[in-house]
């Protein structure tokens, strides 16, 4: 007695399929650059990158993920002493009532009640994980000092002495205490994308696109000739 084992893997796929697939990962990818480009004068954007795993051909847009580039963007001069800049990678820990979150928009206020709250009105977290809170709203905002440790620091408009403040939290994207985040007061970091590597980055996306359109196209004609024809 003889036993025979046959084993494989076998996988029909119309062409009209595949190309539906790959016009809809392309477009996908297409939308990422966008962002990027849309968000090239924003402050504290970071740039999106496509990540396309392996049988994209097969799983088309469920193929595509998406990472955050970390790298610095570019820093300016700004003449307001609460923008706040980080001329290393981390982030600003800052909470609302969602909860916490990071980001690299270090454009800060004072609250009415003292508090150091991003433009959208979150709270602004120290070292300590709480809020910082200035004892009085400055009448010159050139009065509070912030070191490259993120030390916060307040001149006593009386006595004219520092008043520590808090210590901006600073932490990477796991939450883990950034120890050298070089904190630069007066300045903003806008975002890290460079237009000409996004606008080359979509010419072979566009052409690859265009190229499973004309096949869309021609096996549509095909599939419509072919129908008419059996029909008849």
């Amino acid at each position: 007695m003889s036993i025979r084992l046959n084993g494989g893997i076998q996988y029909d796929d119309s062409g009209i399929t595949a190309s539906i697939r790959a016009m809809h990962l392309d477009s996908e990818i297409v939308g990422i650059t966008n962002e990027n480009i849309s968000g090239f004068d924003k402050v504290g954007y970071q740039r999106r990158e496509a990540v396309v795993s392996s049988f994209a051909e097969f799983l088309g847009v469920h193929a595509l993920s998406k990472t955050r580039d970390d790298k610095v963007g570019r820093i300016a001069v700004s003449e307001n002493p609460l923008d706040i800049a980080l001329a290393n990678k981390g982030y600003f820990q800052t909470k609302d009532k969602n909860g916490v979150k990071l980001t690299r928009d270090g454009r800060f206020q004072i609250a009415k009640d003292g508090t150091l709250v991003t433009l959208e009105n979150a709270q602004v977290l120290s070292d300590a994980g709480v809020p910082i809170v200035f004892p009085f709203i400055p009448q010159d905002l050139k009065q509070v000092k912030v070191d490259r440790t993120g030390k916060v620091t307040l001149i006593d408009e009386k006595n004219g002495k520092p008043i520590k403040i808090g210590h901006i939290g600073v932490v990477d994207h796991n939450g883990i205490a950034v120890v050298e985040p070089n904190v630069k007061q007066g300045y903003n970091e806008f975002s890290n994308v460079e237009l000409q590597q996004e606008f080359l980055s979509l010419m072979p996306v566009i052409k690859n696109f265009d190229a499973n359109r004309q096949m869309f196209m021609l096996q549509n004609s095909v599939l419509g000739k072919s129908i008419s024809q059996l029909s008849q």
